[in-house]
Order: structure tokens, then C-alpha cells, then sequence
């Protein structure tokens, strides 16, 4: 499944329409924030994740609604409200993204080996600048820490609270972005992402 949505064509996140489908999707940064340079213009996603279908037995892509799609236009959302904010910290124009609809059950799998094989800096599991993939619709989500995304890149009116203090300065969460790239030089073209699966693929 990973190998297959690195087949999907790279499509403008501003300009996914609805379709049907649960699975996978990666995010790709074309932009220039510093700090995420080192993978801006290239094959190694700034996100990955992945969205259920709505009914866990669905076995069509319309039985398994538009969930795929919706949840990219969340992110789409998340970043037009970044870019709006004054600081203006995001350009939706330099998000492209990559989609795959797939078997329902199989989605946490791949996004499961996706996180492994790229460890984007936005997932959580990197711990990083995590608190993308975040919604705003929750009680709790207004009374706990900001998250280190909302940090470096405010916009979203659930984080923009006076009273909410910062998990990291802004200062950390780059430091620690290029920490990360460096212990984990990011796959930069296909041909790179191509070798890493084969070696993963070997038998020791």
C-alpha cells in the first residue's frame, strides 16, 4: 500500500473535490519556512495519516463514505487558517498531497508503516510539532496546552486562547526539527524511497 500511493499522482491540496473512500494520504511541503527546507521540494512527506471508513465493514468506496476526502479538507482548513493569521506562517499554494483509497481495515496498517518509514515532522508520533491533525471541537481541546503546530503556525481560533500556554517555544520546535532531519535525512526523491523499500524488503 505504501508502494502504491507513492504511484498516486501529486495533486494540489487546494484542489481535492469529494470522492468516496477511506485510506491513506500523504502531505508534501513546496514552500520556504526554514525550518522545513530540508524537505521542501521533495519526495519525504511533512504528514501522514489516514482516515476510517464510516462503517469498519464497508466493502465499496461509497459504503465507506467520503471520509478520505473530508479529512484532507480539514487539513486544507487548518492551513488556509495559518495563512490567513497575520504571522501568515503557511501558503496553501505550497501543499500538494497524495491519496489512496484502500480495504477497509487496512488503513491503520499502512499509516502505521508510513509514519515509520518517513517520521514526518508534523505526526505526533514524532513528538515534535505535533497537533496537526487536531480538532478544535472538544472541551478539553480548549482548556489544555497549545499544541507546538498552533505555536509555529496560529490561525485556528480553538488555539488562539490568551489563557492556553505554549507545550514549546517556538524557538524548541525548530531546534528540534532540525535536529530530526539531520538524524533522519529525509527521503528526498522517488529513486530514494524505491531503495528504502527494497531494504526493508530484504531478508537478513
Amino acid at each position: 500500500m505504501a508502494l502504491a500511493l507513492l504511484a498516486q499522482p501529486r495533486r494540489p491540496l487546494a484542489a481535492v473535490g469529494r470522492f468516496y473512500g477511506s485510506g491513506v494520504y500523504a502531505l508534501y511541503y513546496n514552500g520556504d519556512f526554514e525550518s522545513y527546507l530540508p524537505i521542501a521540494n521533495t519526495e519525504h512527506p511533512i504528514y501522514v495519516g489516514k482516515a476510517d471508513p464510516a462503517d469498519p465493514a464497508a466493502k465499496t468506496p461509497a459504503d465507506q463514505g467520503d471520509k478520505l476526502a473530508k479529512r484532507l479538507d480539514d487539513h486544507r482548513k487548518s492551513i488556509t487558517k495559518a495563512q490567513e493569521h497575520p504571522t501568515g506562517t503557511l501558503r496553501l499554494a505550497d501543499f500538494e498531497c497524495r491519496f489512496l483509497v484502500v480495504q477497509s481495515g487496512w488503513q491503520t496498517a499502512a499509516e502505521d508503516y508510513l509514519i515509520d518509514l518517513y517520521k514526518p515532522v508534523w505526526n505526533n508520533e514524532t513528538s515534535i510539532c505535533y497537533g496537526f491533525g487536531k480538532h478544535g471541537d472538544a472541551a478539553e481541546t480548549r482548556t489544555n496546552q497549545r499544541s507546538p503546530w498552533d505555536t509555529l503556525h496560529p490561525g485556528r481560533p480553538w488555539a488562539d486562547n490568551s489563557l492556553l500556554q505554549d507545550a514549546k517555544t517556538p524557538n524548541l520546535i525548530c531546534r528540534e526539527i532540525t535536529e530530526h532531519l539531520t538524524l533522519n535525512p529525509p527521503l528526498t526523491t522517488i529513486e530514494a524511497v524505491f531503495e528504502r523499500f527494497i531494504e526493508e524488503m530484504r531478508q537478513t
